[in-house]
């Protein structure tokens, strides 16, 4: 099992930190199995009233691991690879209790993607908001897509998928797509204070509150999970993703056929 994934308890509110500072917290295999694990743990504790999701360091998460990019340890088709990860992040728009994300430095890939299914984000004012997938070849696969259109619309989704940009914190907070923007000194202090305020509020009607919301915002969402997963696939099996990747390794530029 990896440190790298942590979770402890204060009173009735669940706290998971990423613990890998060095590598800006970028997540391996074997990070994502712990924070299953967890997230698991975490729906089954009776009376949990919230969870706080964070990142040690000077970043909440890097994305993947560019180590293990592209890299499988079992004997998968590309589509239950996905479906594998799909099955996790599902997790997130599962929980009892609301999950409050708190953003600083890089918040890359699927770590934004995952922030995103969450609800409630606050930034640190270093967070950086980046969807770098298509630069690499694929797609943004983990629901952030539609998150972000629900939040800031078309265009702004497909800027920041199609270009790959940053997303600084003060725009993140003009697009609603974080709810408060403090500086880094105060972000887990302002976080782990709402988390405790929803931890006095009445149980029964936070729940019902998480209900209603969440029955608006994720079907959306869940759809997509099933729309990303065939497109995907797709793209890791096609001459255009795989003259990319030789691109890339002959440091040439990539004569793409649209297909």
């Amino acid at each position: 099992m990896t440190d790298e994934v942590s979770l402890e308890y204060e009173g009735q509110v669940g706290i998971v930190s990423y613990c890998r500072p060095e590598k800006h917290n970028a997540f391996s295999d074997e990070m994502d199995k712990r924070l299953f694990e967890i997230l698991a743990e975490l729906k089954a504790r009776p009376g949990l009233r919230a969870i706080v999701w964070r990142g040690e360091g000077k970043s909440f998460s890097s994305g993947r691991d560019l180590a293990q990019l592209g890299v499988r340890t079992e004997d998968l088709s590309d589509l239950e690879f996905i479906e594998r990860g799909h099955r996790g992040s599902q997790a997130f728009l599962e929980m009892p209790c609301p999950i409050l994300v708190a953003l600083k430095g890089w918040v890359i890939g699927g770590s934004l993607e995952r922030a995103l299914l969450c609800d409630v984000r606050v930034a640190g004012e270093s967070a950086k908001l980046r969807l770098p997938e298509i630069l690499h070849g694929v797609l943004p696969d983990s629901g952030g897509t539609a998150r972000l259109f629900q939040m800031a619309g078309h265009g702004v989704a497909a800027d920041l998928a199609l270009t790959g940009r940053i997303m600084r914190a003060e725009e993140a907070l003009r697009y609603g797509v974080v709810s408060r923007v403090v500086p880094d000194a105060q972000l887990d202090h302002t976080v782990m204070e709402m988390a405790r305020a929803i931890e006095a509020a009445p149980e029964f009607t936070i729940k019902m509150f998480l209900r209603t919301l969440r029955r608006m915002a994720n079907p959306l969402v869940q759809q997509t999970l099933q729309e990303e997963a065939l497109a995907q696939a797709a793209v890791f099996g096609s001459e255009d993703y795989a003259e990319h990747k030789a691109a890339r390794a002959e440091e040439r530029d990539a004569k793409f056929r649209g297909r």
